[in-house]
């Protein structure tokens, strides 16, 4: 009988195991099916409810380690971390998954329900804020990015940032695993807990349907360019070799231009500019925007020694050539560069544009300054690794939502994007789909007002709080217990 029972038990962590992987595996990560990650937590969950302690644990820790296995090969062999870059980085976050897993446990089995229902989210918030402000990566790898195509959801941005998308993500199974424990013993208060997270999703859902039905105004016609033919995807060398790329990318500008392009972006480091040495490489794009009235955005790497920038070169016409330089780096890759510090807004009618570079779109700044100074439409060059070309790339969408504006995005080795203050992808092409792929669309320019730009994370500390607040309870029950 109790080789049974053992048994029974060990089928049951497999199972849960698989479950929870498979679909962390497919829910999360570089390509996400979006729909997986509102149940993925669930059977970890349940079997937390009906296990010991520490085969819970075991069970949450094996969970998402296999379901991270999705990050193996980018990180690997992509970036070229060493493997003990990625067994860090996700037993860090299976860690807190288990953390989570436990209160969510200790407080439901204590009879502290509500409690419970929020342990689990306010804790992986509150860890995914901390590491937004601690890493280099900034939010890149918050849950919220796997819900990107789901646009009625993705509008809480608008309000919360990506916190309060992650919170509402894990509160949704949590609700349901409690509702499920309770069904046989308490019907009506499982019904309340589980019915409490269904309200909280619809009402979530009735909003973002509301927001995405709103008009949008002021329309300017983007065109983006790039090319990943061989010579093209690197960094190119100074004077004549850049300024021959310039010219190839000055010819798909004009044509871009003559169908009625008003502003033009191209990817990040086409090639490299020397300070004082300029004229020549700017002399090929601002020709291109005095003659056709389209401003025009391509990146360099500009040396200032001893200084060096990833910079964007901005050609508007009838004017200095501008500048804007990124603000994140890459690590490794871009650790000898300088990252700058300013804003660079164009103004129009009625109208103002932002530059920003590729990986400043991982970060809630630049993008928040920007919406906070009225930007209706940012212009991003960017380079990407290829198989991340739809995951980092779209990463940008939720600052548009959050800060109000469009945002038209070029990248190397990715994909061209037009997307506007709502997350929708107004279009898209891959950089490989010919030797030099365009991209020309009609997209709103008129800067969006939101809470989340006027309010920042104060989600994250509502988060924060309530987290503090579960875990002052599981210690005072615990005390309870044992006096």
């Amino acid at each position: 009988m109790a080789f049974a029972v053992r048994y029974r038990q060990a089928v049951n962590a497999v199972l849960t195991i698989v479950a929870t992987a498979v679909m962390f595996y497919f829910g999360n990560g570089l390509d996400p099916l979006w729909p997986l990650m509102w149940f993925a937590p669930l059977p970890v969950l349940l079997f937390a409810l009906r296990s010991k302690w520490w085969a819970t644990a075991v069970t949450a820790v094996a969970a998402m380690m296999f379901g991270s296995l999705n990050m193996w090969s980018y990180l690997t062999q992509t970036l070229g971390a060493p493997r003990s870059v990625w067994a860090g980085i996700f037993l860090t976050v299976s860690v807190i998954f288990v953390g989570g897993v436990l209160l969510f446990r200790g407080l439901v089995l204590k009879g502290a329900l509500w409690s419970g229902l929020l342990a689990l989210p306010a804790l992986w918030v509150t860890s995914e804020y901390v590491r937004n402000v601690t890493s280099p990566h900034g939010s890149a790898g918050n849950l919220a990015y796997s819900q990107l195509k789901f646009l009625p959801f993705l509008q809480l941005a608008s309000i919360t940032g990506p916190w309060g998308m992650t919170f509402v993500l894990l509160l949704f199974p949590a609700a349901i695993a409690i509702g499920l424990h309770l069904r046989q013993t308490s019907p009506k208060l499982a019904l309340q807990i589980a019915g409490a997270g269904v309200v909280v999703v619809a009402a979530v859902l009735v909003f973002g349907a509301v927001r995405l039905t709103m008009p949008q105004k002021q329309m300017v016609k983007v065109g983006l360019i790039t090319s990943d033919e061989k010579g093209n995807d690197t960094v190119t060398d100074p004077g004549a070799d850049t300024e021959r790329l310039f010219r190839a990318y000055a010819n798909q500008a004009e044509r871009l231009a003559s169908d009625g392009a008003q502003a033009i972006v191209m990817p990040e480091k086409l090639g490299v500019t020397l300070e004082g040495k300029t004229a020549g490489t700017d002399a090929v794009l601002q020709s291109v925007a005095d003659q056709t009235g389209t401003t025009i955005v391509a990146g360099v790497v500009h040396v200032d020694a001893p200084a060096k920038y990833n910079e964007a070169r901005i050609y508007v016409p009838g004017s200095t050539v501008q500048h804007y330089d990124k603000q994140h780096m890459l690590p490794p890759f871009e650790s000898n560069l300088k990252p700058g510090t300013s804003l660079t807004m164009l103004s129009r009618p009625q109208q103002k544009w932002g530059v920003a570079i590729c990986k400043d779109m991982d970060f809630a700044s630049p993008a928040r300054r920007y919406g906070e100074a009225g930007a209706g439409l940012l212009l991003v060059p960017a380079w990407d690794f290829v198989v991340d070309g739809i995951w980092h790339g779209h990463i940008a969408l939720m600052r548009g939502v959050e800060d109000g504006f469009s945002i038209a995005r070029a990248a190397k080795n990715g994909f061209l994007t037009v997307s506007d203050d709502r997350g929708r992808i107004l279009g898209e092409v891959s950089s490989s789909s010919a030797p030099f792929p365009t991209l020309l669309v009609n997209v709103p320019a008129a800067h969006s007002w939101t809470a989340y730009q006027v309010l920042g994370d104060w989600f994250a500390w509502v988060a924060i709080s309530l987290m503090a607040f579960a875990i002052v309870q599981i210690v005072r029950l615990r005390g309870r217990a044992h006096s």
